[in-house]
C-alpha cells in the first residue's frame, strides 16, 4: 500500500468544487440561494457566453459584515449553522459553507457587500483560491459577486461544458425554478446584454407561473392543497391540454428548496394517470412544507436530493392532493343541480300487505341522489298497525352521488358509442372505455378494502423467481394477498399460486403477477391499489364490453347508470375520455342557426 498523504487546502478546495460546481448553472444556483437566505427582495443576474466567461449576481439583501468577508471564503465558513445539531433543523437553503470557497477555487471572483448602518462596504478579490486583496469600497446595500473565467485553472472540467447557448439555457431554467419558489422576490436575468427573464414581486405563485410559462399554461392549470400532521402540500398541476412527452416542466420544492425527487414525481404522475393519455407527463409546480426534523437535506453535495423519514406518508399526501383536485376539476365541467332528500322508511311500507320483506336491493331514487339499503344481518318480526311485517334493525345506508345527470338513451352508433341526452345537451359515451372504468374502480376498491373476489385454480401456477424478485415478493406478501392472490412458497425462489382475482383468468396470470412485482420495485411506496394502477388498468379492459358489441337499451341504461356513480367516471384508466357532451348551442352553431 502506498503512503497516505494529507491534501493541501488548494487541492481539497478544487475537489470540493468538482462536487458543488458542476457548471455555470451550479454557480448561479448557489449564489442566488445565498441572496435568498440574505432576505433579498430584488435579485439581478447577468451572464456572458452562457456564464462561462462572466456571471454577476446583485442583491439588496442583508449584506456581509466587513470582519466576516474573508471568513465567507474559508472552507465551511457559514452563518447558517453553528453545531452538528443544527443540521437536523435547517431552515435555510445553504448551510455547509462550501459554495463560495469552491467557486473561488476555480475562477476569478470579486465580492462587494455593505450592511445596513455602514456607510462604506468591503470588497474582496480571489483568483484560483488565492486572496488578492481586501479593501473598503463605496457600494449599495446588499451584495454583488462577479465570477469570471470558470474552470480556467481546471481545463479538464472545461471540456465537459456544453455550448454557450446550452449553458445559458440551463441557467435560465434554474433561475425560473428559483423564481417560482420565491414569488415575493423580483428576478431579472440578462444574457449577453439582453433581458431573457423578468419577474415581479407578487404574493401569488400563479402570477409567476403565468410570467414564466405564458397564458396558455396558466389557463390550463389546477390548484391543489392538502395537509396532515407533519406536512402540507400545495401547488398547481396542468390538465391534459398542456401535458408533454417529457418531464421538463416539473418543479418540486421542499421547504422552498428546489430538488429532484422521484417519489414525489411518481406520486403526481400516478395521480393524473387516469386523466391523461399514455406516455404523457404532467406540468406541475409543487410545494411541500415539512418540519425539518422529518427530512434530511444533507445527502447530496449540491443539496438537490432529500430523504424523508416516512416515504409512504409523503407519497399518499401528494397523490391524494393532486388526484382530488384533478377529479373535482373534471367533475366541474359536468356540473348539474343535485337535490338531496331525507327518506322516511315508514312511508315506503304498504299498510295493506299481511307480511312484507324488504328486498336486498331495496332503494329509493330521488333525482340525482340514490340511497341504498343493504340487507342487514339481523331480521326481527314486529307488529305494525295490527299487521305483521318483517322490518330490519339499524338499516345501514350508503350514499352515492351521481357525477352527471340521468340520461335518456337515444341509441347506439357504430355498435361502439352510446348516444344519450339530458337538459338540452347531447352525450356520447364510449361503451368500452366506460365499462373498463367501471371494472377498474370495482377492482381497485376491492383491493383497498381487502375484499377481492378470488377464484381457486384447478391447476395451481408455479412461478420461479429470480433472487431479487423473490425478496420483493417476501417483503410484499400482504400486498399480493390483498390483490386476490393466495400464494405458497414452493421451494427455493419458487412460489405456487392457488387463487387469483376472479376477472383475471388463467392466460394472463403469470404476466400479471410479475408486473405487480415490477411496479413494486419501481415505485416502492404508496397505497396497495395505487402501486398496481398501471397493470390493473390494462387488465380490466380484457373483460370489458368491446367496441362493435351490440347492446340492448337495458344494457346501455345499466352501463350509464353504473358510470354515473363512479368516483372518477370521465376518463378510462388509460386516460381516454369515457363521455363527451355537447350543448344545444354548440349544435346550433355547427348548423349555422346562431353565430
Amino acid at each position: 500500500m502506498k503512503r497516505i498523504n494529507v491534501l493541501n487546502e488548494e487541492t481539497s478546495n478544487k475537489i470540493a468544487a468538482g462536487e458543488v460546481v458542476e457548471r455555470p448553472a451550479s454557480v448561479v444556483k448557489e449564489l442566488i440561494e445565498n441572496s435568498i437566505d440574505a432576505n433579498a427582495k430584488v435579485i439581478n443576474i447577468e451572464i456572458l457566453e452562457g456564464g462561462q466567461k462572466y456571471i454577476k449576481i446583485t442583491d439588496d439583501g442583508d449584506g456581509i459584515y466587513p470582519e466576516d468577508i474573508e471568513k465567507a471564503f474559508m472552507p465551511h465558513g457559514t452563518s447558517k449553522i453553528k453545531a452538528i445539531e443544527d443540521i437536523y433543523s435547517i431552515n435555510t437553503l445553504g448551510f455547509r459553507g462550501e459554495a463560495l470557497p469552491s467557486i473561488a477555487a476555480i475562477s476569478n471572483t470579486t465580492l462587494r457587500s455593505r450592511i445596513s448602518g455602514n456607510d462604506i462596504g468591503s470588497e474582496i478579490q480571489i483568483n484560483g483560491g488565492n486572496i488578492q486583496y481586501i479593501k473598503e469600497v463605496g457600494c449599495s446595500l446588499g451584495t454583488t459577486i462577479e465570477v469570471e473565467n470558470i474552470f480556467y485553472n481546471v481545463p479538464a472540467r472545461q471540456k465537459f461544458l456544453k455550448s454557450s447557448q446550452r449553458e445559458a439555457a440551463l441557467i435560465s431554467d434554474i433561475v425560473e425554478r428559483l423564481a417560482l419558489a420565491n414569488s415575493k422576490i423580483s428576478f431579472k436575468l440578462c444574457s449577453n446584454g439582453k433581458v431573457s427573464l423578468k419577474t415581479f414581486s407578487t404574493e401569488k405563485v400563479f402570477d409567476t407561473i403565468r410570467t414564466i410559462y405564458g397564458k396558455n399554461t396558466s389557463d390550463n392549470i389546477i390548484k391543489f392543497e392538502k395537509h396532515n400532521d407533519i406536512a402540507s402540500v400545495h401547488g398547481y398541476v396542468g390538465n391534459a391540454e398542456i401535458s408533454r412527452g417529457s418531464r421538463n416542466n416539473q418543479s418540486v420544492f421542499i421547504n422552498n428548496r428546489y430538488i429532484k425527487n422521484k417519489l414525489i414525481a411518481t406520486a403526481v404522475e400516478s395521480a393524473v394517470k387516469s386523466f391523461y393519455m399514455i406516455n404523457k407527463y404532467p406540468f406541475f409546480v409543487l410545494f411541500l412544507d415539512m418540519y425539518p426534523e422529518y427530512i434530511d437535506v444533507n445527502v447530496h453535495p449540491t443539496k438537490a436530493e432529500v430523504k424523508f423519514q416516512n416515504d409512504r406518508e409523503v407519497f399518499k399526501l401528494v397523490f391524494d392532493a393532486v388526484h382530488e383536485a384533478m377529479r373535482d376539476s373534471l367533475r366541474g365541467s359536468f356540473e348539474f343541480e343535485i337535490e338531496q332528500s331525507v327518506i322516511n322508511l315508514n312511508e315506503t311500507i304498504p299498510e295493506k300487505l299481511e307480511t312484507i320483506q324488504l328486498p336486498m336491493d331495496f332503494k329509493h331514487n330521488e333525482k340525482e341522489i340514490e340511497v341504498f339499503y343493504e340487507k342487514p344481518k339481523e331480521i326481527i318480526k314486529e307488529p305494525f298497525k295490527n299487521k305483521e311485517i318483517i322490518v330490519t334493525k339499524a338499516l345501514p345506508t350508503i350514499e352515492k352521488v351521481a357525477k352527471f345527470p340521468e340520461l335518456k338513451v337515444i341509441g347506439q352508433f357504430h355498435s361502439s358509442y352510446i348516444i344519450a341526452e339530458a337538459f338540452d345537451e347531447l352525450y356520447l359515451i364510449d361503451q368500452h372505455a366506460a365499462h373498463e372504468k367501471i371494472l377498474f374502480e370495482k377492482y381497485t376498491k376491492e383491493i383497498k378494502e381487502n375484499e377481492v373476489s378470488a377464484q381457486i385454480l384447478l391447476t395451481p401456477e408455479v412461478i420461479e423467481l429470480t433472487s431479487e424478485d423473490y425478496i420483493f415478493y417476501v417483503e410484499n406478501k400482504e400486498i399480493c394477498k390483498s390483490a386476490g392472490f393466495f400464494i405458497e412458497e414452493f421451494g427455493e425462489n419458487t412460489i405456487k399460486l392457488s387463487e387469483v382475482p376472479n376477472f383475471l383468468g388463467k392466460p394472463q396470470l403469470k404476466e400479471f403477477f410479475m408486473s405487480i412485482l415490477e411496479n413494486l420495485k419501481r415505485l416502492g411506496s404508496g397505497e396497495t391499489y395505487e402501486v398496481k394502477y398501471n397493470k390493473i388498468a390494462s387488465l380490466s379492459c380484457k373483460a370489458a364490453v368491446k367496441a362493435n358489441d351490440v347492446l340492448s337499451f337495458d344494457e346501455m341504461r345499466a352501463l350509464i347508470n353504473n358510470l354515473r356513480f363512479l368516483e372518477d367516471p370521465f376518463n378510462c384508466p388509460h386516460g381516454r375520455p369515457t363521455i363527451i357532451k355537447m350543448s344545444l348551442m354548440e349544435f346550433e352553431k355547427k348548423f349555422k342557426r346562431i353565430q
